[in-house]
């Protein structure tokens, strides 16, 4: 005998449809497949919901873009101003900044060409000129700073990102490269390339051995400022 249907049975409720959730959805989308999936007929399936809903709550395709930026920039590490020793709080800004776009590896283009203007950014930029001019540099000279810091983490991780190569596979790919490097004609490449399949130079790029350079080359631009 068939069972009576309950009457109090209700189906599953849905979570409300938010700008927030929205935006995460977004964000795990753009994660898992890239951003070139992320159109809004996809993320409503995402989401399961009609396509029209989402412009309740984003404006715009742009919108949504600029809502996925300001999120995960909102996962980087925010310096303190006025603390003790600026180097230290913008190595570790600029250490979180990498580590969060290799989370997000779509987000450093994005970023880039992008006007951003959330309140995530905003505050993630207005901390970073107030570290820099509390230790002493000029607006001109702060500004230039965190432009050149973020042109390394920028360019350093999307390097990274789309080296054709794993670290593990630099010995062998050395090895196989080294008949088309004679020593007569590329004696450099080749000596450096011996190194790595002998193991003595691992040929891993190192992103805190650029960013250590130019922090220490703002010390010492920062330190004439002080002194003229």
């Amino acid at each position: 005998m068939a069972k009576a249907k309950n009457p109090e049975r209700r189906a599953p409720r849905r979570d409300p449809l938010t700008r927030e959730r929205i935006l995460r959805a977004a964000i795990r989308l753009a994660d898992e497949e890239g951003l070139a999936s992320l159109s809004m007929r996809r993320l409503a399936q995402e989401l399961g919901v009609e396509a029209m809903s989402l412009y309740n709550h984003v404006a715009s395709k742009d919108d949504l873009l600029d809502g996925i930026v300001d999120l995960v920039v909102a996962e980087i590490e925010v310096p303190a101003v006025g603390g003790a020793d600026w180097k230290t709080a913008m190595r570790k800004r600029a250490t979180s900044a990498h580590e969060v776009f290799l989370r997000h590896s779509w987000a450093p283009m994005l970023v880039g060409s992008r006007v951003n203007v959330g309140p995530a950014m905003l505050r993630y930029i207005n901390a970073t000129l107030g570290c820099l001019r509390e230790a002493g540099f000029s607006y001109e000279m702060a500004d230039r700073a965190w432009n050149a810091i973020d042109s390394h983490i920028y360019g350093f991780t999307m390097q990274e990102l789309n080296f054709p190569l794993d670290p593990s596979e630099y010995a062998s790919a050395a090895k196989m490269f080294l008949p088309r490097l004679p020593a007569d004609e590329y004696p450099y490449m080749r000596a450096l390339t011996e190194l790595v399949i002998d193991g003595a130079h691992r040929g891993v790029h190192d992103f805190l051995f650029g960013l250590e350079l130019l922090l220490d080359g703002l010390e010492r631009l920062r330190q004439r400022c002080s002194s003229s």
